[in-house]
Formats: structure tokens, C-alpha cells, sequence
């Protein structure tokens, strides 16, 4: 899982590297997000599930609420920062996230807890960390740096 992990923080400091400026602002479609608000949600979101695969972790039972992740992007404030900005906290993010999973050992990876309603174990939340950023790899590969 780690080494997943570390693989993705490659591909995407790769992908963004030789990206300008002014691509920040670029949306691919109309109604879709610009490459700086889908970067911001990608920050966002590896945040909040590294957070529940802590709480989860560490044995909390407590369920943990879904968020809205299309309310969250206009108060991102992404259009504000800098491409480079926003870029360096995703890997800042993914950074944080690996160190978190480098800490767990079998027993917490197997705890077992509820969020956004549905039971999950902490092991399966790495995994969706991992499939998150894989997806927003290929999407931005695809659509805004293609």
C-alpha cells in the first residue's frame, strides 16, 4: 500500500511539474472544475480520508459524516492561490498521508469503523485514498494537461 502511495506522489509531482501558470484556471468542460479547484478537491479530500483512516486506526467508534464535496469547492478559494501553491500542499498532503500509513501496524490497519454511514476498515481507506489520487491522475493527465 505504502509503496502505491509513494508512486502516486511521483506521478503527480511528474504531471504538474512543467504545467504554466495559466492553466490553473482552465475547465475542460463547461460545469466542470478548473485544474486548480480539482487539485484543491483532490488536497481536500485526501485530508478528510486520511483523517477518518486515523480516527479508525486508533480504535474511535464514533461515525464519522460524509461531506459535500461540490459545496466545498467555491469555498476552496482556489482562483486566490498559485498553481504552485496549491500544488506544493497536495504533495504536502500526500506526504502527511504516507507518514500516517507508515505508523499503523496490522492491528490498527484491521480496525474497523463507520463513515459517511457505511462500516469501513482503515486498510480499505488506504485504498481509497490510492484510488482517489488515481483517478485524479488520469484525469488530469487526460483531460487538462492532455
Amino acid at each position: 500500500m505504502v509503496h502505491l502511495l509513494e508512486v502516486q506522489r511521483e506521478q503527480c509531482r511528474a504531471l504538474l511539474a512543467g504545467v504554466p501558470e495559466s492553466q490553473a484556471g482552465f475547465s475542460y468542460a463547461p460545469g466542470k472544475w478548473t485544474l486548480a479547484e480539482s487539485l484543491v478537491h483532490v488536497s481536500d479530500t485526501e485530508r478528510v480520508f486520511a483523517y477518518r483512516l486515523l480516527r479508525i486506526a486508533r480504535g474511535d467508534r464514533t461515525p464519522l459524516p460524509g461531506f459535500e464535496q461540490d459545496d466545498w469547492v467555491p469555498q476552496s478559494r482556489s482562483t486566490r492561490r498559485t498553481l504552485s501553491d496549491i500544488v506544493t500542499e497536495l504533495l504536502a498532503c500526500r506526504e502527511a498521508t504516507l507518514a500516517l500509513v507508515r505508523s499503523l501496524d496490522d492491528e490498527a490497519i484491521a480496525q474497523r469503523g463507520i463513515a459517511s454511514g457505511v462500516e469501513v476498515s482503515a486498510r480499505a481507506l488506504v485504498w481509497m485514498l490510492a484510488g482517489h489520487m488515481g483517478h485524479h491522475i488520469t484525469l488530469t493527465r487526460d483531460k487538462y494537461c492532455g
